[in-house]
């Protein structure tokens, strides 16, 4: 994939994610850094989702499940884990407790 696609990918989703997670929790986007901080009601934390344009990836610290790489899968038009292939999103909502949504432009 080219850098450029990367960068596009990696700029809209995570602006859909500040938008999406910002509506219900504290969530700021600062120099493709996204930091969450998570409700106390459903067990606090902090989640920092970043790219990472050497890889071309998405990463993910989470407090509930540990770092995750995410690797996006073009025929799918997803980000999914590099390890066990779960979906960016599905992962953040179900851990955040929030609805998520994004389209690949």
């Amino acid at each position: 994939m080219p850098e450029s696609t990367f960068e596009n990918l990696a700029d809209s989703l995570l602006a859909a994610l500040e938008e999406g997670i910002g509506a219900h929790v504290d969530a700021e986007l600062q120099g493709g850094i996204l930091t969450v901080e998570g409700d106390p009601a459903n067990g606090g934390g902090v989640w920092v989702v970043n790219k990472h344009a050497p890889t071309k990836q998405i990463w993910l610290s989470s407090p509930k499940s540990g770092a995750r790489h995410y690797a996006f899968d073009a025929a799918a038009g997803q980000w999914r884990d590099t390890r066990g292939g779960e979906e960016l999103l599905t992962v953040l909502s179900s851990e955040l407790g929030v609805p998520l949504d994004w389209s690949a432009p």
